[in-house]
Formats: C-alpha cells, structure tokens, sequence
C-alpha cells in the first residue's frame, strides 16, 4: 500500500479522533489531569495541522477536527464541575496508579507541544530567502512540501546527506498541489491517470526574468504513483535570475517552451505541470539554489524561496486569479 495512505490513516484519522474520544469521556477525573489531557490533544491537533500532508484528506478536515475538540472539552468539563457526590467517591490521598497517570500525562503533552511547537517553527521564514512570483495562475493551490524543516518539508533530507550532494540544491523546494473548492486535488482517491488530477496540464510562468541555463523534454508523464529515479526533476527548466537558480520541475511531457540559452521575462509561459521524473503524483516542484556546476546543476546550495511574497510551507494555501 502506498506509504501517504498508511500516514493518512494513522496520523491524521485514527490517532486524533481516538484522542478526541478519550478526551470526551466523562469518567470522573481531577482538574490536572484534565488539562494535561487537553494540552495533548489541542498540541497534537494543532501539529496535524500545520505538518500533516492535506492530499487524500482536504485541508480544512483539521478544523473539523477543532470543533470536536471544543466540543469533547465542553462535554468532558462538565463531568468534571459536576463531580460524583462524596458518598459516592469516597476522598482519599492519590494513589500511586493516580500519580503515575498524571506523569504519562505530562510527559505525553511534552511531547506533542514540542512537536507542534517545530511544526509552527517549519511555518518561519528563513534568512536570506530569494524572493520570485509564484508561478501559477487560476487556481486554488496548496503545498504538500515546503518550510524551514523536515518535519514540513521532506526536500530537507537532502540537505546534508553525502549521496544527495548532486542535487542538495532542492533542499528548500516546494512542491504544490491544485485543489477544488472543496479541498480536493484529483477525481478520485488515487487515479492513476495524471490527467485526473487537477493541476495537470496547469500553465507553468517564468517567476522570475532570467536566462535559461537547462530545458529538457521529452520525458514521459507516468501514471502515479510510477516514479523515474533516473531523471530526478523530469522534464524541466532551470532559470538564471540574478545570483540564484530556480528550477521548475515535473513538467508535462511535450509543452517545455524554451530552449536553453533562451532569455525569459516574468510571467512568461514555459511549459506545464505534469508528471515527469521521480514524483508519485502531478505537482509543480520549485526550488532555488546558487548556482551549480556542469556536472551537478542541481548541486548549488539551497536557498529559501519566496513565492509572491509569501513563505511556502506544508498546508499553505494560495488562490490566484487569470
């Protein structure tokens, strides 16, 4: 089975509405206790949110998910401001099965704050960004990669891995998805027909004026989740804007407009997003880097990017006009 169904799955289905229920019950508990539960699903909701990976599910399921929080909260609350009467439970000094819950409590909301708290951190904008046009038109977009760490960005597990070095230059790239006005980017759950996703065949715009210093076609668009391990960025144009590389990668097959050696202006269309190269489904992958050398282009070192004013990271959205 393919891996982002299994995440999916897991992460962001099974575990948060499993979380929501347990904390939903209104067996009676102390208010520490209560809130250390709180702190964990409100953390771990609010991680889903900003890293999980919106493709099979749409985006705004997480703020469904904030609405049975608030929900389970009130419910759960009130368990707790109507306690038992005393008859009923009896006052007795914390036992220790008592102490050792609210331990696993801490330290469970421990760690899922820190995990939202690098989730928000992946959100922050660099240093030393390059800043360029977003490069799509018409169109609700979201990103399924992209931001200042891996736990957002899986681009970053290149950036200090030896055998990545000939195209460590990706390491800060974005890869976007079309969406629908319900947060859906294909028709179906999985096609494997690249056409059945939304943002094929999507006009690719030069963002930025520069010269090209690589095009390349020819490659075939494969039915996902198919992948070219050989040809990485698939067919592609490598853009010299000023002291930075952009390349445009996983372009539809046949629709690169420009040759290399060719001068651009921003906004010029130079080919379509398609399903080229080593890429599970149709997205447009974008990344800057200095520039590399003959043997690597793709191996300049890796510069954050700036789409329209705007840092990219996982679950991002962008509406564009014509």
């Amino acid at each position: 089975m393919n891996p982002l169904i299994w995440l999916t799955a897991v992460a962001q289905v099974a575990v948060p509405l499993v979380l929501i229920a347990w904390f939903a019950r209104r067996s009676p508990r102390g208010r520490t206790a209560w809130l250390l539960e709180a702190t964990i699903v409100a953390a771990y909701l609010v991680a889903i949110a900003l890293a999980g990976v919106w493709l099979l599910l749409p985006w705004h399921t997480s703020r469904v998910y904030a609405v049975l929080f608030a929900l389970a909260a009130l419910r759960s609350r009130a368990a707790i401001a109507s306690p038992p009467p005393a008859a009923a439970a009896p006052a007795h000094p914390p036992d220790r099965r008592a102490t050792l819950g609210l331990l696993a409590r801490a330290a469970a909301a421990v760690v899922t704050l820190a995990v939202a708290a690098a989730a928000l951190a992946g959100h922050r904008r660099p240093a030393g960004a390059v800043e360029v046009d977003f490069p799509l038109r018409s169109g609700t977009y979201i990103v399924a990669n992209g931001g200042a760490n891996d736990l957002v960005n899986l681009h970053l597990g290149t950036l200090d891995l030896e055998r990545a070095r000939p195209f460590r230059g990706q390491s800060y790239a974005v890869d976007i998805v079309a969406i629908d006005r319900w947060g859906l980017r294909a028709a179906g759950f999985m096609p494997t027909d690249p056409a059945a996703y939304r943002i094929f065949g999507h006009a690719i715009h030069a963002p930025c004026a520069g010269r090209v210093v690589m095009a390349v076609d020819g490659l075939a668009d494969l039915p996902p989740p198919q992948a070219d391990r050989e040809h990485l960025a698939g067919n592609h144009v490598l853009l010299a804007c000023g002291g930075a590389w952009i390349l445009l990668g996983h372009m539809r097959q046949g629709t690169v407009a420009v040759q290399t050696g060719d001068d651009v202006e921003a906004g010029q269309v130079v080919g379509q997003v398609g399903n080229s190269g080593n890429t599970s489904e149709p997205h447009l992958h974008i990344h800057a880097q200095t520039p590399g050398t003959d043997a690597a282009p793709l191996g300049g070192e890796p510069l954050p990017i700036v789409l329209g004013g705007r840092y990219l990271a996982r679950g991002m959205r962008v509406t564009m006009g014509d």
